[in-house]
């Protein structure tokens, strides 16, 4: 069984503007969080929230912001650790005035197991995670096995896992892996109107990638 261990990310390059390492020094403290060994509590973090959702990779954190207004009465748990990206979501957040949405800057795998209490989520949005399409770095892919039972670990019962993918043989590698789990039901589905098409998705449509929406739900 692939390990859940395996890091998520990819340091991608830190070509940070000046008003996003502002926004990261200055915004930090509103709406991030640090990363320590405390399990969250959610009834304080979000006081106000129906449903807890954790989206892991936010980008430039567009679709972030939309959905959140989208769903006011929503948590959001935003995991990244792409500098630029957090220094934008942290304006996005303070110029759209959200009360729902706080930033973390870590791997989501360590924030899962080491923050995230058991059947506390409601839902997981994982929107265009690298496909590492080379097969010599497949393993790299956050979706696997180990990352399946993990994520079955801190879902509700009926609580859902939402993927959307440019990547053709990635969506078919991840249909596979949920197939054969007995833990979720589910597979792909029409892009919910809900999910906005960001800036990079738009540039894969625009190559002519075929983007697949996949929604597997904890039994």
């Amino acid at each position: 069984m692939d390990t859940p261990t395996i890091k998520s990310f990819k340091l991608r390059g830190t070509r940070i503007t000046a008003a996003q390492e502002v926004a990261r020094e200055q915004l930090w403290d509103k709406y991030g969080i640090d990363f320590g060994a405390e399990r969250f509590h959610f009834d304080s973090l979000f006081p106000n929230a129906m449903e807890i959702f954790i989206e892991i990779g936010f980008g430039m954190g567009e679709a972030t912001i939309d959905i959140a207004k989208k769903f006011p009465q929503r948590g959001f748990l935003a995991v990244d650790v792409h500098q630029p990206g957090i220094g934008k979501l942290l304006a996005s957040i303070e110029e759209s005035e959200l009360s729902n949405v706080r930033v973390m800057d870590e791997d989501a795998h360590v924030v899962l197991m080491a923050m995230i209490p058991d059947e506390s989520l409601d839902g997981i949005h994982l929107f265009f995670p690298d496909p590492w399409p080379k097969t010599r770095h497949h393993k790299r892919r956050i979706v696997n096995e180990g990352f399946i039972e993990l994520i079955h670990s801190k879902l509700k019962i009926g609580g859902t896992f939402h993927v959307a993918t440019d990547w053709h043989p990635y969506s078919e590698w991840i249909e596979e892996r949920f197939s054969n789990s007995p833990l979720f039901i589910g597979g792909e589905v029409e892009r919910p109107d809900w999910r906005p098409i960001t800036r990079f998705e738009g540039q894969g449509i625009r190559k002519k990638h075929r983007v697949t929406d996949l929604i597997y739900r904890k039994v």
